[in-house]
C-alpha cells in the first residue's frame, strides 16, 4: 500500500497521468467500449501511436510507456529522495503545528465568512462584524443595525455528529444573548453551519425567516418612534 501511495503521489505531481502525457484515456475507452482488457490495450496502443506521431515523438507506444515509467522512477528515487533528505525534525513539528492550528483556524474562518456572505444575500441587508467586546460579553460575531437597535448573529460551524448537541449550545449561549437583547433591543440568532463535501450550508435553515421577521419588527418599531 505504501508503494502504491508513493507511485500515485509522484504520478500526480508530475502529471504523468494527464492527457498531455498519456492521451485522453477517459474519452478513448468510451469510444472503444471494450468487452475485454485485451480489446482496450490494443485500441489504446493504436490511439497512442497516432497521439505520439502528432506530437513528433518517434517512439513506439510500448517504448513511450516504458519511458514514462522510467521517468517516474527517476522522480521518485532522485528528486523525492533528495527532498526527503532535506526534511528535518523541526520541519515535521512545524508542519503538524501549522496543520492543526493555522490551517484549521483559517478553514474555520473561511466557513464563517462563506455563511456570512450567504446570510447577507438572503436577508438583503448589511451585516457587520461585531466589536471584539461584543464577542467577549455577548458571544456575538456579527450584527445588523435597524434604526437604533441591533440584531446579533453568531455563526457556529458544526459537524453532523454534533447536531444532537445544538440545544446545549443554545442553552449555554442564551444567558449572554439575553443580555444583548436587553441592552440593544434585538434578538441574537445562532446560525449553525455544516459542511457537505466542499460546500458549506446553513443547518438550521428556518433561522433566516426568523431573522427577517426580527428585522421587520424592529423596522416597524423604528417607524413608530421616529
Amino acid at each position: 500500500m505504501a508503494k502504491e501511495w508513493i507511485l500515485n503521489m509522484a504520478t500526480n505531481r508530475w502529471g504523468l497521468n494527464k492527457k498531455d502525457s498519456v492521451g485522453p484515456v477517459s474519452k478513448w475507452i468510451r469510444e472503444c467500449s471494450p468487452k475485454k482488457i485485451e480489446d482496450w490495450e490494443k485500441y489504446y496502443f493504436n490511439k497512442l501511436a497516432d497521439f505520439l506521431k502528432s506530437k513528433g515523438i518517434s517512439l513506439s507506444p510500448k517504448e513511450y510507456i516504458d519511458h514514462l515509467g522510467k521517468k517516474l522512477y527517476i522522480k521518485i528515487t532522485e528528486v523525492i529522495q533528495a527532498e526527503i533528505e532535506e526534511v528535518t525534525e523541526e520541519d515535521c513539528i512545524e508542519y503538524i503545528y501549522n496543520l492543526v492550528i493555522d490551517r484549521t483556524y483559517d478553514g474555520y474562518q473561511t466557513e464563517i465568512k462563506t455563511i456570512y456572505g450567504k446570510l447577507q444575500k438572503d436577508l438583503g441587508i448589511e451585516i457587520k462584524p461585531a466589536p471584539d467586546e461584543w464577542d467577549r460579553l455577548y458571544n456575538v460575531d456579527f450584527y445588523i443595525q435597524v434604526g437604533e437597535k441591533y440584531i446579533g448573529l453568531q455563526i457556529k460551524p458544526i459537524t453532523y455528529e454534533q447536531t444532537p448537541e445544538i440545544y446545549k449550545w443554545k442553552e449555554w449561549l442564551s444567558k449572554s444573548h439575553k443580555k444583548f437583547e436587553g441592552k440593544f433591543g434585538g434578538k441574537v440568532f445562532v446560525i449553525f453551519s455544516i459542511k457537505e463535501g466542499k460546500n458549506k450550508k446553513i443547518f438550521n435553515k428556518d433561522i433566516v425567516n426568523e431573522m427577517k421577521k426580527e428585522v421587520q419588527r424592529l423596522e416597524k418599531l423604528y417607524e413608530l418612534t421616529a
